[in-house]
């Protein structure tokens, strides 16, 4: 296992490593130690460049057209929308590995209902029908979490039924059924731990096309309404002023791009890992 999760020697895990590192400690750090309110704003600081200083107040970052501290709003912005990417990946993975694995064991009519319906769940763009849902029902916090762990179970579910129709013919699962094991004992007892592995891998590949959708329906504005801010109002909010203060829509990107640079880095290095391992 500790072999497993070493990255001394992979520069590409290193790098990934590092980006995630900077901006968990941006979500985390800022909101509890920087001292400006994200929320609170003076008109007469509108649209400072980074690195001014009003009113005895620092601006590493600038400010916005409110006046409101950059640091502030980006560290809220960027906790808020991974604690919503998080939340939608956990709803996901939990919803499609135990749907996928149930029909992968039962197989029969309960199995033709749930891949007809991954079906047509990948047969519909994602972000047309986040957006449609989302305009229906209303745009929130709350919602937005359902509708992405909701519209994101299906590739888990196919993954976890193929790997458990592959578990369930191997012979110490005979031999569970022979001593009278239940079909959920079964199941999650000898075939979710073999797993976990596939599923861990898919999960870190999944999450930069959540970062990418959250911050999508955001930037239309049905996302977290301001002036609670996440990634994605935030360069909502910039794009009429990109000329003017461009530093309102640079920074949320670069935060956006090292989040996905840094997981699809880290979900390649595990997919290389798990081939070697199988050699």
């Amino acid at each position: 296992m500790m072999r497993f999760w070493n990255v001394r020697h992979n520069a590409d895990a290193i790098f990934a490593t590092f980006l995630l590192i900077t901006v968990l400690a941006l979500c985390v750090l800022v909101p509890l130690l920087w001292p400006i309110d994200p929320l609170r704003g003076t008109l007469t600081a509108t649209f400072k460049p980074p690195l001014s200083v009003i009113a005895g107040e620092f601006h590493p970052l600038g400010t916005d057209q409110l006046g409101r501290d950059l640091l502030a709003r980006l560290g809220l912005g960027t906790a808020i929308s991974l604690s919503i990417v998080v939340a939608a990946s956990a709803i996901s993975v939990l919803l499609g590995t135990t749907l996928g694995m149930i029909a992968g064991y039962h197989r029969g009519w309960f199995d033709i209902i749930i891949m007809r319906a991954v079906d047509v769940q990948l047969a519909i763009p994602f972000i047309l029908l986040i957006l449609l849902i989302v305009a229906v029902i209303g745009p929130s916090m709350g919602n937005l979490v359902v509708v992405l762990g909701v519209t994101g179970w299906a590739v888990f579910a196919r993954v976890a039924r193929a790997k458990t129709l592959e578990i369930r013919e191997l012979e110490y699962i005979d031999v569970s059924r022979s001593i009278g094991l239940s079909d959920m004992v079964i199941i999650f007892r000898h075939i979710l731990p073999n797993i976990v592995g596939p599923i861990t891998v898919l999960m870190t590949l999944d999450l930069p096309r959540l970062i990418i959708l959250e911050a999508s329906v955001g930037f239309l504005g049905l996302g977290v309404q301001p002036p609670t801010p996440t990634l994605g109002n935030l360069i909502g909010e910039g794009r009429s002023f990109i000329l003017l203060a461009n530093w309102l829509v640079l920074y949320p990107g670069l935060v956006i791009g090292a989040l996905v640079i840094g997981c699809n880095l880290i979900g390649d290095w595990l997919v290389r890992r798990a081939d070697s391992r199988n050699v």
